[in-house]
């Protein structure tokens, strides 16, 4: 049988020794686009202090657009297939092939921490698994950072928080991320930073390079297409009187995950059930987002189940957009309701269509919290805080008690 794709890379590249004084920390991380925890990974592995830290990153893939961007930012970029837990693997069979791909996951990166004399290991999502018996087998720390909310894993997530209580620390995006675990655990809270410098695009040309019409009211939702990010939401509260009265255009910025193309197309059955069809327009992901802020004269973060901290809120209101959000996980860290932007009941579609209409009739509140959630949400997500907490972080693992 022929070496594990990918493995090679790792391999062949692993060899070259380090010439840097400073401990490499080793980032591990389950995807390669450009959203939310794609965005926080290159911020962080660019923007370690080069006198204290070096970043090592290994992804699953370096094709996509993340790899890219670390890559042109100096960072040194692997390529290894990386247990990751997907929805697709919470099934017994599912589990049982994860099982059986985590102990050759674990012993490869174990074989790279000792090549590379890496002092840390750190998985940047909770859902990557084989750091943590990688940093075991080499005997360096393990740092799990915890970007998500288990509330509809059940039965697993006892046994998910044990695993994860056993990492040196555990940061978490927000409160919320960090109530799910107890007093017994490692557990911090560290917000994300802005990734980028959000800016609004021009209205009128944003929405001639989006194909929207320029005289129509239009509420966006952006982030990856999925069963919980509430874009079915934004379907339906169109098809209500308060959003159908004013020609609501409905914009889903967005792609979908790789082999979930289903999404896609049942949200595109439900507008043609609604017959809303004709107000929905779909891209795909756009780039730069700053159409996306531009175009919309509403952004709303729907999400049916709790959002740890998402990105797509904090850059929208960063942006000075005026946000609708659902009041549960970590947006209310983010929004302050009727002061940065307006908080909903989850779920509630009556809700929602309700506070984008009074946003859409109401140019100068739109102005006043936009302009309030940009100050606010700059000041207190600004890069420079997370990277000293994470770095502060690392010294006291490095240090010990």
């Amino acid at each position: 049988m022929g070496p594990e794709p990918g493995v090679a890379d790792v391999r062949a590249m692993s060899k070259r020794p380090s010439r840097v004084a400073v401990p490499t920390v080793l980032l591990l991380h389950s995807s390669a686009g450009r959203y939310g925890a794609d965005r926080q990974l290159a911020l962080l592995a660019a923007g370690l202090d080069p006198a204290r830290f070096r970043a090592l990153v290994v992804l699953p893939e370096v094709e996509g657009p993340l790899g890219e961007d670390l890559r042109s930012r100096g960072v040194e970029v692997l390529r290894r297939p990386l247990s990751v837990i997907r929805r697709d693997a919470l099934s017994p069979g599912g589990l049982a092939r994860l099982g059986t791909r985590l102990g050759a996951d674990a012993s490869g990166l174990a074989r790279l921490i000792r090549e590379r004399d890496v002092a840390l290991v750190h998985s940047n999502t909770s859902v990557v698994l084989g750091g943590a018996g990688a940093a075991a087998l080499a005997r360096v720390p393990h740092v799990w950072h915890v970007r998500e909310i288990y509330s509809g894993w059940g039965r697993l997530w006892p046994a998910h928080r044990r695993l994860l209580g056993r990492a040196a620390a555990l940061p978490c995006v927000s409160l919320a991320a960090s109530l799910q675990f107890g007093h017994g655990e490692p557990v911090s809270v560290i917000h994300d930073g802005l990734a980028v410098s959000p800016a609004r695009s021009q209205r009128s040309g944003a929405r001639a390079r989006l194909g929207l019409a320029q005289d129509r009211p239009v509420v966006a939702v952006i982030g990856r297409i999925s069963d919980w990010k509430g874009q079915d939401l934004l379907v339906r509260a169109l098809a209500t009187p308060a959003l159908r009265e004013r020609g609501v255009v409905g914009l889903i910025a967005g792609d979908v995950w790789p082999g979930m193309e289903a999404r896609r197309e049942a949200i595109l059955t439900l507008a043609r059930q609604l017959g809303v069809s004709d107000r929905l327009v779909l891209p795909g992901f756009v780039n730069p987002v700053a159409d996306v802020f531009g175009a919309a004269d509403v952004i709303a973060v729907p999400s049916t189940a709790p959002d740890p901290l998402p990105g797509a809120a904090i850059e929208a209101a960063a942006a000075g957009a005026a946000v609708v959000a659902a009041a549960h996980g970590g947006l209310p860290e983010i929004i302050s309701d009727r002061r940065s932007g307006l908080l909903v009941p989850p779920g509630d579609v009556d809700a929602l269509a309700t506070a984008c209409a009074e946003l859409i009739d109401t140019p100068r509140l739109r102005a006043t919290l936009g302009a309030t959630a940009s100050q606010d949400v700059r000041r207190r997500f600004a890069p420079e805080p997370m990277l000293a907490a994470v770095q502060s972080l690392y010294d006291r693992v490095l240090t010990g008690p």
